[in-house]
């Protein structure tokens, strides 16, 4: 099954001494949405070490993954899911149901430890992050 990363699990790449089973776990990660990559930029120029964050994730994360877009197709399936939920009066943040949709679209399994939120996505297949912490 191939695999996409949730931004979290991108995101421990970021960790000064990340654990090396981990980063070697990861590298069997092939997809990441375009909104994944939005979002570690977003932390990235937010963080006290944004031009060293930035330019990791230029360098490394980016290269690493076939990054999907974010279009007209996964967008449909986000509003079909995003209706759902808010119907269900269970609304959930727009990237993290973003994410799911590029999943859901593709048909790949999901990388998150995010489970509380994406769990609620039906028909998602999700990997839970292993991670050292």
């Amino acid at each position: 099954m191939a695999l996409l990363s949730g931004t979290d699990a991108l995101g421990e790449t970021r960790r000064p001494r990340p654990e090396p089973g981990y980063v070697a776990w990861l590298g069997t990660v092939q997809f990441a949405s375009a909104v994944t990559v939005g979002e570690l930029f977003l932390g990235a120029y937010r963080a006290a070490a944004g031009c060293r964050d930035v330019a990791m994730i230029e360098d490394r994360v980016v290269p690493a993954v076939t990054i999907l877009p974010f279009d007209a197709v996964v967008a449909k399936v986000y509003g079909r899911f995003a209706a759902d939920l808010a119907d269900q009066e269970a609304p959930l943040a727009n990237a993290d149901l973003q994410i799911s949709a590029t999943g859901l679209h593709h048909d790949l399994e999901l990388v998150t430890g995010n489970l509380r939120h994406v769990g609620r996505v039906p028909g998602h297949r999700i990997r839970l992050l292993r991670s050292s912490t």
